[in-house]
């Protein structure tokens, strides 16, 4: 598979309530496994699977996550086997842990204190057996990761170049780090002037952006490029305003929004990430008075969790 495949993800302007020209990066059209970005990640990782002689995949993440769905699917494809480790903390069914099950993923879930001693205990018990295992960390951790939303940075360069326009702002649901480390090393390396703003869906501050600014470091290191740490700073916002209880809990405005974002623009948002995610920029919009901006949403995935949220906007 080409990390081809991936590229040039399509950017449509919303029906919108505010005096803003909102538009969004639908990273769910990536034709794999309902897209989003830990597809677009989830190409490098099996390149380097292809190409390095590898036959069994594991990885990390909860029943909620499309990251392991997507891994997953894609070893599935391959005749690789895949074991998924999760917490018990956030092992409610969901659709993309059935679809987990599908692919035929060995699911293994312990709490969460234990997983870092679990991977290391199964991925010696799998070298022991015979088998050359490829450890894909939680989300799509890792330069891989970051490399692929330099990649997503210059295809919204592009675009700009080809409509003539500029987004003041850009906004996403921020996780495990990399998606959002590789917009704003894109930034960085580009020399542009904007807002990027990350929405976490999970963690807290100080942590949460301390993650992702290690992930900035760690990036432009590999590919020898200085950047002044007042500069990485600048560019690193991490908001922690709107995760609610936490990593997949949400709340009542996040379900409306979801709601609403169907209805009017026919997009379809979920609970954990995404919805999150772009109830949080409406509400940072609202905050700051921000009008007549050209603002971009990147819309990462996560379509199977919407119809998880369809009990609870049904009907409403």
């Amino acid at each position: 598979m080409s990390t081809e495949k991936s590229k040039m993800t399509p950017i449509v302007k919303l029906l919108d309530d505010s005096s803003n020209n909102l538009y969004v990066k639908r990273e769910d059209f990536i034709p794999y496994s309902f897209g989003g970005n830990k597809a677009r990640k989830a190409y490098y990782f099996f390149e380097e699977i292809d190409n390095g002689g590898y036959d069994y995949v594991m990885t990390y993440g909860s029943s909620h996550s499309n990251h392991c769905r997507v891994i997953a699917n894609m070893a599935a494809a391959r005749g690789i086997p895949c074991l998924i480790i999760g917490p018990t903390e956030v092992s409610e069914t969901t659709y993309n842990s059935i679809l987990m099950e599908v692919f035929g993923a060995k699911i293994i879930t312990v709490p969460v204190e234990e997983v870092h001693d679990t991977i290391e205990k199964e991925l010696q018990r799998l070298r022991s057996e015979g088998y050359n295992p490829y450890f894909i960390q939680g989300g799509g951790h890792g330069n891989l990761g970051t490399r692929a939303y330099v990649d997503c940075y210059d295809e919204i360069i592009r675009f700009e170049q080809q409509e003539n326009l500029h987004f003041d702002y850009i906004f996403f649901a921020s996780g495990t780090g990399t998606t959002h480390a590789g917009l704003v090393c894109g930034q960085l390396l580009a020399g542009d002037d904007r807002n990027i703003v990350g929405i976490s869906i999970g963690r807290k501050n100080p942590r949460g952006r301390d993650v992702v600014l290690d992930s900035i470091r760690d990036y432009l290191s590999e590919e020898k490029r200085d950047f002044s740490e007042e500069e990485i700073q600048e560019k690193t916002v991490f908001l922690d305003d709107y995760i609610s209880d936490g990593y997949g809990k949400s709340d009542e405005a996040v379900t409306e929004i979801i709601k609403k974002q169907m209805i009017l623009n026919g997009m379809p948002l979920d609970s954990t990430y995404t919805g999150k995610a772009f109830y949080g920029m409406k509400e940072y919009i609202k905050a700051k008075g921000l009008q007549n901006k050209n603002i971009l949403f990147i819309h990462t995935g996560g379509t199977p969790l919407f119809f998880d949220d369809l009990n609870m906007i049904g009907g409403k």
